[in-house]
């Protein structure tokens, strides 16, 4: 028996198809299994197709996987959109009472979900419990672990019964019985017991919730948009607990002005958009640029453009993210690859925002926002907290570095140095200390507008250019002492990868499965693109002869940025359907490179 499954539900929104699968990953996870979740749900509140797919092995998953191993359809539809995804000689299960399906390379299990509901459990409701207890019944998990899942999440709700309760329970154990006693198992997949790890199953929205709060972010200002709601709804729920601050605005402009405005406070903020709302906050995404104020900005990508698809993944913001606001505009940009990534690096953001005083764009997508992974607890330190750097006039008296004698300096009193402050200081680093209002502190303007050290508006050429050069030189400072990347496969390789956002795992199992086929290949995962690691991408292009760059987008905007920037020349490998990449159609564009 194969001690790994992937299973694939489709069925209509509204019958528990996204839940049921979220019970299964969630039981497998407290099992002791490892389990990687992608789903696809239509952007209509009722009704539509919706697909959730969960991959449960016994050792540690990287992506979706390439094919179903189980496909469970709950309608013909489900079956129709579906079915090619099946791998040969995959299991096949459907409800009799629905649709025969047609003869194939397939095991066929019929199981009457609907009427084992109604007639059985008397609650068409339970229906997608009928669906777990099957799948207990014929793969597991144990029936026990659904159970705890499910008491879980009940003891949560107000509006949960136990007259609902007791009805789930019996669906599970119906159902359970049914494939037990009425079908001949013919297929290979079962799971047995592993041994238990202290692990923490979450998805990608609720670890960039928990790498913000961990960050000490206290203020967040948002407007709903999918998928990045859930960050707002979970921002809401836990910044009052730790004394901080929610507000929903009227639209994404008031939420990153407000944002900026918290920051001047003196407070770690962000917001979370996705791509129309990220596009409506471009002006003020200048104006953190110009203020030199922190703020962290999070778009979790989907297709566009426009209104585009809310409910599929895309890779395609990132030239925006880039470009988005006239002038030259300095921006930080991280993209996390996997859900302990949206925790870690979120911590990361805000540490690079107070630094170095400028925006951090945080770019997720779909795929990642909702993606359950498993985990080990020991990924989630604690937050190192990188602060600010703040004005003190008995610092700046002592250092001389306001542009005033040492004397003079001691002379004057904290409320004479608002007059004498240098917010904008020309500094080495290009980072100037900031002051935080409040009794004593000296003012000053953040202005959207050109300004001198002090932030009066003043628009000689001579100002620009050097306001110019100190807000770039940040980015600089920065490449010097951020995280780079680390090389995956092999040290000789002749194909190299390169790629970003939440495409590493699969990149890195397509580059294992074509070393094992005898492919020198080796990959490279970047996770700042601004600033980019320089030399450690020039040695990676230096040290393989062709480097192929797959992306979730149309345009290769990751191969052009580095195109226009190293010139290289790359093979673009591009989706763009709101599916991600499996591990297979990236060993595929391998293969079809061949040894250079």
């Amino acid at each position: 028996m194969v001690n790994e499954v992937t299973i694939r539900i489709g069925g209509e929104s509204g019958e528990g198809t996204i839940s049921g699968g979220d019970i299964l990953a969630l039981a497998s996870a407290r099992w002791g299994y490892h389990v990687y979740t992608f789903r696809t749900f239509p952007a209509e509140i009722l009704g539509g197709p919706c697909m959730f797919q969960v991959r449960i092995s016994d050792h540690p998953v990287r992506s979706m996987g390439d094919h179903a191993d189980v496909l469970i359809c709950l309608n013909k539809e489900a079956y129709d959109r579906n079915v090619s995804e099946l791998r040969h000689g995959g299991v096949l299960i459907y409800d009799p009472s629905d649709f025969t399906p047609e003869m194939g390379d397939y095991i066929m299990y019929a199981v009457p979900f609907n009427e084992i509901a109604r007639k059985e459990v008397q609650s068409l409701q339970t229906k997608n419990l009928v669906m777990l207890g099957a799948i207990s019944g014929l793969f597991g998990p144990p029936p026990e672990a659904i159970v705890q899942v499910v008491q879980s999440k009940f003891s949560k709700s107000r509006k949960a019964n136990a007259t609902l309760m007791e009805k789930n329970l019996l669906a599970l154990e119906v159902a359970k019985n049914y494939v037990t006693e009425h079908l001949s198992k013919h297929d290979p997949y079962l799971l047995g017991s592993v041994e238990k790890a202290d692990r923490v199953v979450l998805n990608g929205n609720q670890a960039v919730v928990a790498g913000a709060l961990a960050a000490q972010c206290r203020f967040f200002a948002g407007y709903p948009i999918t998928p990045a709601s859930d960050i707002m709804e979970g921002m809401a729920k836990e910044l009052p607990l730790v004394g901080g601050t929610f507000l929903q605005a009227e639209d994404e402009i008031a939420a990153l002005a407000a944002v900026l405005g918290a920051s001047y406070g003196g407070i770690r903020a962000m917001t979370a958009t996705s791509g129309p709302g990220f596009s409506l906050m471009t002006e003020l995404i200048g104006l953190s640029s110009m203020a030199e104020l922190p703020a962290v900005i999070i778009d979790a990508q989907r297709a566009g453009p426009s209104t585009g698809m809310p409910t599929k993944m895309e890779q395609s913001d990132l030239s925006f993210a880039l470009h988005a606001g006239h002038g030259d505009t300095p921006r930080m940009i991280v993209a996390p690859a996997n859900v302990v990534d949206c925790y870690n690096l979120m911590i990361l953001a805000f540490n690079m925002a107070d630094q170095y005083q400028m925006p951090v764009l945080f770019l997720t997508d779909q795929s990642l926002t909702a993606r359950v992974e498993s985990v080990d607890r020991s990924n989630f330190k604690p937050a190192e907290i990188q602060e600010r750097q703040q004005y003190h006039p008995q610092t700046y008296a002592e250092n001389g570095s306001n542009g005033t004698s040492k004397n003079e300096n001691v002379l004057v009193s904290a409320g004479a140095a608002s007059h004498s402050y240098s917010r904008y200081a020309y500094t080495e680093s290009g980072v100037s200390p900031i002051s935080t209002p409040g009794s004593g502190a000296p003012v000053y303007t953040a202005t959207g507008l050109e300004h001198d050290e002090h932030g009066h508006p003043n628009y000689e050429p001579e100002d620009h250019t050097a306001m110019t050069h100190k807000r770039f030189s940040k980015l600089e400072t920065a490449a010097q002492v951020l995280p780079t990347p680390k090389r995956y496969g092999d040290t000789d390789a002749a194909i190299g990868l390169i790629g970003w956002g939440s495409t590493e795992g699969t990149i890195q199992e397509a580059v294992d499965r074509a070393r094992a086929k005898g492919h020198r290949v080796a990959s490279l995962h970047l996770k700042i693109l601004s600033p980019l690691p320089d030399q450690t991408i020039r040695d990676f292009i230096d040290s393989v002869q062709k480097v192929i760059i797959p992306e979730c987008n149309y345009s290769g905007q990751l191969a052009n940025l580095l195109g226009a920037k190293y010139g290289l020349q790359a093979i673009h490998v591009n989706k763009f359907g709101g599916i991600p990449f499996t591990a297979g159609e990236i060993l595929q564009a391998i293969e079809e490179v061949g040894e250079p």
